[in-house]
């Protein structure tokens, strides 16, 4: 059974970084793409980032220049560096996962980033 765990979030005064952490266990043969989305209730999810298994990546637009996105394909893993947090980044950050045998994508559960200002 897949999971996935976040971790990392919090609250942070703006200008100041936070890094979140993904770990996805459960995939016999490991994940394809993995990435960030953040979601306000209410509201439609939004891309914050996207990393390919070879580590193609790609970002919303409100986030570029900003956020890095990186995996550890051993540990199944993904992070999210995010600096110079800005109040409008406040949100309910959720990863997800593709598993590469069966396709199907993977939800966790969502952390709590608060910014500050």
């Amino acid at each position: 059974q897949v999971q996935l765990v976040e971790s990392g979030g919090g609250l942070v005064q703006a200008g100041g970084s936070l890094r979140l952490s993904c770990a996805a266990s459960g995939s016999r043969f490991g994940f394809n793409a993995m990435g960030w989305y953040r979601q306000t209730p209410g509201k439609q999810r939004e891309l914050v980032a996207a990393i390919t298994r070879a580590g193609s990546t790609n970002y919303g637009d409100s986030v570029q220049g900003r956020f890095a996105i990186s995996r550890d394909n051993a540990k199944n893993t993904v992070y999210l560096q995010m600096d110079n947090l800005k109040p409008e980044d406040t949100d309910v950050y959720v990863c997800n996962a593709d598993d590469r045998w069966t396709s199907r994508r993977y939800w966790g559960q969502g952390t709590q980033v608060t910014v500050s200002s």
